[in-house]
Parts: structure tokens; C-alpha cells; sequence
């Protein structure tokens, strides 16, 4: 299994890469994990392994964009540890790594499956927009269309791609969620509790948002909702470039460095989750918020992600270079979804149950453990 970073390193698709490394290991496959070494690696169950190999990261350092360059001696790192596998699984395609280990698989034969996290992302920036087309034309296409098996993680990344002519039908494997870490207050916990041993106000509303600190997640359209409602306190869990701390606003905090457990109370103590995020397939956020019975809000490309959720996810729209318009719309909707958990009383129980039944990492494992079995046997 192939990534561009391990699992310690900040992101859903390395999050969601190392829930399925565990998953397989667990399940007695032996799998090799190889990823770059910008942050540790996990460590290793079973007859499991990491391969992590030397990269160059420039590029995320001073831009937030993620992309790594392997090293001249990770090359052949790579290429070895593909030529004893029997299946190479691909997180996403437009990485140095993934495309090397790519090209060794179909030159020795072995069959390929890319599970697809992402689809276009709608830069601001000409020249990145312009590079990223590019990419999705030259690389990724080719990429899906040579692989012995397509999956993607929601039906916003399968749309993306839909004029593709591909192998073996796609197939649409939504990520599952650890409901046991993500969960609603239990016993003697209390909003309060929580939110004062955070540094957080007591009363009043408290808007999360979790995720990296750059363009494509809508930083640029939080702040100034942020400015707009100095009435709430805005909790912003996560790191990058464009660092909510730096904003001066006295109604603003920032949490750096939580993830799974430290960051799971954030999710129970806030009011609502709020993600003005583009070209994405399915955060990973929201399902850790439903799975807390949390309210969402996002943007009206991310709920198509799974048809399903709309029922517990309200969505907004995002207008690319017009933060403000997108801030102001973005409000209304939070202001119309605070106010019915107000008067109904909530749908918490109901947004758990739903993430319960509905993202499971048994069942997306056992789905991906039946695609290996079919391209081996």
C-alpha cells in the first residue's frame, strides 16, 4: 500500500490509510505500507510492515500544498518493495511516489487498485489550477484508466471522473469512522466540563472547524465569518500556512496537534461543525461529527459526497474568489440550523445512528479484502 505520508502526518487521506493498514493487518494480510518520512511511522501489527523511504517536502512547508519528492535512493525502495507484492493499493494518483510505484506494478504485471480521495481542486491561483488540470489529464486519467480496479470514497470524486473508460467498473467505498472515539457525552461529561478544561467560553455559541489551514478547505471564507459574528467563539483544530492565529481576533482559538482521542472533545462540546471546503471527496470531519451527533454545515459540492447524508447535513453555497458572499450565505444557513436544534430538541441521536450504520470500517474493509481476492486468485 502505497501514500504519501504516514498516518502521523496531519490529513484525512493519511488518517484513513492507516485505520485500513490496521484493518488489514488485523485481518492476518501481509501488508507493507511504504510513505514518505516526513512524520513517523505506525507501528507495525501482525505480519505487517512500513517501508517509509526519504522525501523532499519544500512544497508543503511553504505552501501547505502536499507534495513530496522521493529522494534519488527511495526510487529503488519503491520499486523493490512493488516487485514482491501480489497487489499494489494506491492512496490517490497525483503523487511522485504512487506514480513510481504505479509505473514498477505495470511494468512487472501486478494489478493495481487506486482508491480515489480527491477529484478537482478549484485553485485560485491560475497557475496551480492550470497545473492541476494538467495533472488530471496526463497522469490521473491514464492512472484510473490502467488500473486493474477504480475506487472511489464518494460519489463527488466518482462524478469527477465519470467520462473515464475504465478496466472493471468503479466502485464507491465510503471511509468508515471510529464511533468509539467520536461519540456523544457520556455519563457524568457536560458541554461545560469540556469546554473549560479547553480554555473555551461556558455559554454561548462555539463554531468548530478541523481540518488543515489552507486554500482549498474555505480558511479565507471562515475568517471572515469569524469577523462577522464576534458574538461567537470560533475553535479552528488543525495547522498550516494560513493560521487562524495570526487573524487578531479576539473571538478565535486555535487547537494544533490533536488528532483521534484529543481531539474528539472538541467535536462534543462545540455546536457545530462548520467546513466551506472544495474539491474534496468526503472529509473525514464530517463523519467524526455525525458520528458525535454534531450538526454540519458544508458546502453543497461535499453533501453530494453520499446522497444518503442529506437528511442530517445542511449544505451551503460556496462561491470561489467571493469570500464574503460565501461567509454571508454560509451564516444563514448555521443561523437556520442552530435555531431549529434550538426548538426541535436536536436530531443528535439521530445523526449518530445514522454514521453508525452507515460508515463502518468492518464493512469497508471486507469490501476491499474481496477486491484483492478477486485480482489474486
Amino acid at each position: 500500500m502505497g501514500s504519501s505520508y504516514f498516518s502521523s502526518h496531519p490529513g484525512g487521506l493519511e488518517l484513513v490509510a492507516g485505520r485500513l493498514f490496521d484493518e488489514f493487518a488485523s485481518r492476518g494480510q501481509d501488508i507493507v505500507w511504504i510513505a514518505g518520512n516526513a512524520t513517523p511511522p505506525p507501528q507495525a501489527l501482525g505480519r505487517s510492515r512500513t517501508v517509509p523511504f526519504r522525501i523532499f517536502n519544500f512544497f508543503e512547508d511553504k505552501t501547505g500544498v502536499p507534495f513530496p519528492i522521493p529522494s534519488p535512493g527511495s526510487i529503488r525502495k519503491i520499486v523493490r518493495e512493488v516487485r514482491s507484492a501480489d497487489v499494489l493499493v494506491l492512496h490517490d494518483s497525483l503523487y511522485l511516489s504512487n506514480i513510481l510505484a504505479f509505473l514498477a506494478a505495470q511494468w512487472r504485471g501486478t494489478p493495481v487498485i487506486v482508491i480515489q480521495h480527491i477529484g478537482f481542486i478549484l485553485y485560485r491561483n491560475p497557475f496551480l489550477k492550470l497545473v492541476m488540470k494538467a495533472a488530471n489529464k496526463v497522469v490521473t486519467g491514464p492512472m484510473l484508466s490502467h488500473s486493474a480496479q477504480v475506487v472511489f470514497i464518494s460519489e463527488t470524486t466518482k462524478q469527477c471522473f465519470r467520462r473515464l473508460h475504465l478496466r472493471n467498473a468503479a466502485e464507491v467505498i465510503f471511509n468508515g469512522v471510529d464511533t468509539e472515539t467520536f461519540r456523544m457525552l457520556e455519563g457524568a461529561e457536560t458541554v461545560r466540563e469540556i469546554r473549560r478544561a479547553s480554555g473555551l467560553p461556558e455559554d454561548g455559541v462555539v463554531i468548530l472547524f478541523v481540518g488543515r489551514f489552507v486554500e482549498k478547505k474555505g480558511i479565507a471564507a471562515m475568517k471572515r465569518m469569524a469577523a462577522m459574528r464576534p458574538d461567537w467563539t470560533w475553535v479552528f483544530a488543525g495547522s498550516g500556512p494560513l493560521d487562524p492565529g495570526q487573524w487578531n481576533l479576539p473571538n478565535v482559538r486555535v487547537f494544533s496537534g490533536l488528532r483521534g482521542p484529543s481531539l474528539a472533545p472538541l467535536f462534543r462540546c462545540c455546536d457545530l461543525l462548520a467546513l466551506p471546503s472544495t474539491g474534496e471527496g468526503f472529509p473525514l470531519v464530517i463523519q467524526e461529527a455525525l458520528a458525535s451527533g454534531l450538526p454540519v454545515v458544508c458546502g453543497e459540492e461535499t453533501l453530494g459526497a453520499d446522497p444518503a447524508m442529506e437528511a442530517f447535513v445542511a449544505a451551503a453555497p460556496l462561491f470561489p474568489g467571493a469570500d464574503e458572499k460565501t461567509a454571508r450565505e454560509f451564516l444563514s444557513v448555521i443561523d437556520r440550523v442552530l435555531d431549529c436544534e434550538s426548538r426541535a430538541g436536536g436530531m443528535a441521536e439521530e445523526r449518530r445512528a445514522f454514521a453508525i450504520a452507515h460508515y463502518s470500517w468492518r464493512r469497508a474493509t471486507e469490501h476491499y479484502l474481496e477486491i484483492v481476492s478477486r485480482l489474486t486468485n
